[in-house]
């Protein structure tokens, strides 16, 4: 999944690679999605882009923001969650299925897929009806410096207490870009359990948190991504994760136990039972 890593890596590399390319034809929806969510009609992507270059690019939380200029008309496509980006150059054998696949006049392609599910966003400059890309674009990104104590124990404080971490971190929007997958190492840094509720959280377990997010997502990020993640070619991340599917039943890097991973408000949880103390009740 895209998260806050992943989106600044992406747009970089296609700053880097496909800046300038024009689009020359548009496949949208060709492979049907139940949850590949598009922004009005994808039979309209072709009209909307053809024509069009790349000028520029964003990350926003976890959303790729890739804008497309010509003399009349900026549009923006804007991919986020379970979308697959990937570039092929001219002559490669493109994947047969997809939900968007964007053919430039060099003949390479930008195809785009969806596993579990992701947004597939074509907008014009009144695209901010988009709520989910409103609230990325406006809100503090998680490594500047407005991010700092003050935001982000003020937004603690502002949510009821018996929410556990990962519900306080992960869910409402209210840090984009940090989701389910870059949680995990962040809160064994912190060595913090998932499922803790806030108000049996220290003062410094709290800033043990707050330490990790800007330190542990500024190493994703630097890296090139987590390595449960590729990129548009196709290569995963620099980041080697401490906690996902690649190291369950692994030893943990300091105490040696095995890496754990339980369901937890939708989705799974990795967590080291020694490091992560859970006691029932949220303490």
């Amino acid at each position: 999944m895209i998260e806050f890593p992943e989106s600044r890596h992406l747009a970089e590399q296609i700053k880097e690679h496909l800046l300038g390319k024009t689009v020359m034809n548009v496949e949208a929806n060709k492979s049907p999605h139940k949850f590949a969510w598009f922004h009005g009609d994808p039979a309209g992507y072709h009209n909307k882009l053809t024509g069009k270059s790349i000028t520029g690019t964003n990350a926003y939380g976890g959303m790729t923001e890739i804008v497309f200029n010509a003399s009349v008309g900026e549009m923006r496509l804007v991919l986020n969650d379970g979308v697959n980006i990937r570039y092929f150059a001219s002559g490669e054998i493109l994947p047969p299925k997809h939900q968007l696949c964007v053919e430039f006049d060099d003949f390479s392609s930008l195809v785009c897929s969806v596993q579990m599910y992701g947004g597939l966003f074509l907008m014009d400059t009144t695209g901010e009806e988009n709520g989910y890309y409103l609230s990325s674009k406006t809100k503090i990104s998680l490594l500047s410096e407005e991010n700092n104590e003050d935001y982000f124990f003020g937004l603690m404080n502002e949510v009821k207490q018996n929410y556990s971490i990962k519900a306080f971190l992960a869910t409402e929007q209210r840090f984009p870009g940090l989701g389910n997958g870059v949680l995990q190492d962040i809160l064994w840094d912190a060595k913090v359990h998932p499922r803790r509720k806030l108000e049996t959280l220290t003062q410094q377990e709290k800033q043990a948190v707050y330490k990790s997010v800007k330190q542990t997502l500024f190493e994703m990020t630097t890296s090139g991504g987590r390595d449960t993640e590729k990129d548009i070619f196709g290569c995963p991340g620099g980041y080697k994760t401490k906690l996902s599917a690649k190291t369950k039943d692994s030893p943990c890097p300091v105490c040696g136990d095995a890496i754990i991973r339980e369901a937890f408000l939708g989705g799974n949880v990795y967590f080291c039972p020694t490091c992560q103390r859970y006691e029932k009740g949220g303490k």
